[in-house]
């Protein structure tokens, strides 16, 4: 094998961690040290790179996915004018779109990632949402078209870059991170799904107001016609179609950043490559730059005596046949899915639970204030609940740690939903309003965010990225069960001209049942705090029989070195005789 050539560059701000490990030639010696320099680096501007990038992402998919209330109530008002409100079939329908189109993003990327790298998919999900939601924006219905078929054509679509963007933001995030801040910079990730919700409340909020002439000459949302109906039509366009111009942001940071170093080693097992692309990150660039040959050769030799295992279906199967690995995936899957039963359930249908409790519809004399006070009521929900949520976790979860705020989460949430659930008839409009708000916050001081970040930590290299997908997944089947199947269920028993909203309070009880059992599925999940990649993958996570083979080669690579250490002296003795 040819001798390791040096490489250009490294100062003070970016040291060439390269040059330093050149000397070992143990490829798993070099992986071990260079991946330490990755988790113990100062936090730096590279991070917040990172962050940002990844974040920005997770902006338009928050974005998107909340703004199908607002997108809901709009559509009925334009579609359906006399009843100004569509069918619960088909608003129930065009929110589980895009969890369905989700679930499928979510297990497809999450596997190609493993497959095919983080680098070559990270982007081309966010292609997908760009141009389904530009799409949605600009779509109308026909005589031979319904519209409610091509948003939910296009919201499937979109889906599929949403859930995408779950694994492959996660897993880059964690594996570029430093250890003790990586909970931190994953959460801070995730934390832009509250900014996300916070702009379609405020986008809202402005169409609103720049319509309002035209709104309030409309007593209901029903009589909504006319110069009204074109506003409104105008309204949720603009509102969806902005949700485009995040990612076009973001897309070309994505396409470009390099592969993860951990992929490199563990996946590919390219030493010389990994190595150089740490240094590519520092510095911003795609790609780091070895000497080809030395690389090649590397990377053949790496083959033969790199430990990690090779991923392959037999040992995914192998690795998830073992209890303890099963019963990881099976905490972070349920964990998920009890959670987005409720978030989702509750999250998803702000505006109809504003309507409900009487918040957005009590005292309001037009279309206009109908429409204002549920953007109002979006913004409160958010600023007092979600935003706050999200960060108070960013700032708490390398401290506190993952599993405990997890558990605290769902404990707090089975109880806010009970006295919701069993008191909902005796509360007033305010006082529910405020239980909700506190929901919102510790879904994000809480389970929301952990079900994000422990499963970009605990799972090995080879298999992160799917396993993240299957947990996100499980998630999304959790969202639509809630929306489907549960949140329907308060029209249940409704009367015309009565309440029609009369099972309400046991929506509510229902949901509380969930969080309950999320407060079991938390013991399944290891506390990950300050703890390596490779430690809690439990590295190496090989059965009896593969580390009794692994010691006997390691055994005969030493024993064969030790003969050819000791014979070199003695044949260059004889030469020199």
């Amino acid at each position: 094998m040819g001798a390791p050539k040096k490489t250009a560059g490294g100062n003070n701000a970016y040291h060439n961690f390269h040059n330093d490990f050149l000397h070992i030639k143990d490829p798993n010696e070099r992986r071990r040290l260079a991946l330490a320099e990755v988790d113990k680096a100062p936090f730096g501007w590279y991070h917040v790179r990172a962050v940002a990038v990844a974040g920005v992402g997770f902006f338009t998919d928050s974005y998107d996915i909340f703004t199908v209330s607002l997108l809901t109530l709009m559509v009925g008002i334009v579609y359906f004018p006399g009843v100004g409100k569509m069918p619960h079939n088909s608003d129930t329908a065009i929110k589980l779109a895009t969890s369905a189109g989700t679930v499928i993003g979510q297990v497809g990327f999450g596997a190609a990632a493993d497959i095919f790298g983080r680098k070559n998919m990270y982007g081309l999900e966010l292609l997908f949402i760009i141009f389904a939601t530009l799409a949605q924006a600009l779509t109308s219905g026909s005589p031979s078209v319904n519209i409610i078929g091509i948003i939910i054509f296009w919201r499937v679509l979109m889906g599929v870059g949403i859930g995408g963007d779950y694994p492959l933001s996660s897993i880059i995030t964690s594996e570029f991170a430093t250890t003790k801040w990586r909970g931190a910079m994953m959460g801070a990730v995730f934390a832009m799904q509250g900014l996300g919700q916070l702009a379609a409340a405020l986008v809202m909020l402005f169409v609103t107001l720049g319509f309002k002439k035209s709104l309030e000459v409309a007593p209901d949302l029903g009589s909504c016609t006319g110069d009204c109906a074109v506003a409104v039509d105008k309204m949720w366009r603009t509102v969806i179609g902005l949700g485009a111009v995040p990612g076009c942001i973001a897309l070309y940071y994505r396409l470009t950043i390099p592969e993860t170093p951990r992929y490199t080693f563990d996946v590919q097992k390219d030493i010389e490559q990994g190595t150089d692309d740490i240094e590519a990150f520092k510095k911003g660039e795609p790609k780091g730059q070895p000497d080809e040959i030395t690389r090649i050769a590397g990377q053949q030799e790496a083959e033969k005596k790199m430990e990690i295992p090779k991923a392959s279906w037999r040992d995914f199967f192998r690795h998830y046949s073992k209890r303890k690995n099963a019963m990881l995936l099976a905490g972070t899957a349920l964990s998920w899915c009890f959670l987005d039963i409720a978030y989702y359930g509750v999250s998803l249908n702000n505006a109809t639970i504003l309507d409900v409790i009487g918040y957005s519809t009590t005292g309001a004399k037009n279309t206009y204030e109908i429409l204002y006070n549920t953007a109002v009521g979006n913004m409160i929900i958010v600023l007092a609940g979600a935003v706050p949520g999200y960060w108070v976790t960013v700032f708490t979860v390398d401290t506190v740690g993952r599993k405990p705020i997890q558990f605290m989460g769902f404990g707090i949430l089975t109880v806010l939903f009970v006295v919701m659930g069993f008191a909902y008839n005796k509360l007033s409009p305010n006082a529910l309003l405020a239980i909700f708000v506190l929901a919102q916050f510790f879904f994000n001081f809480g389970p929301n965010a952990t079900t994000f970040i422990v499963p970009g930590e605990v799972f090995p290299t080879r298999y992160r990225s799917t396993s993240h997908g299957i947990s996100a997944a499980m998630g999304k089947i959790g969202s639509i069960i809630g929306q489907g199947a549960i949140a329907p269920l308060r029209t249940r028993g409704a009367v015309p001209g009565g309440n029609p909203n009369p099972w309400m309070n046991h929506v509510l009880q229902i949901y509380a049942l969930f969080m309950l059992l999320g407060v079991g599925t938390t013991f399944l999940i290891p506390e990950t705090k300050r703890k390596t990649l490779e430690e809690l993958a439990g590295e190496y996570d090989m059965s009896d029989e593969d580390e009794m083979i692994a010691q006997a080669q390691a055994n005969n690579t030493t024993v064969a070195e030790n003969k050819s250490s000791e014979a070199a002296p003695t044949s260059s003795g004889a030469v020199h005789a």
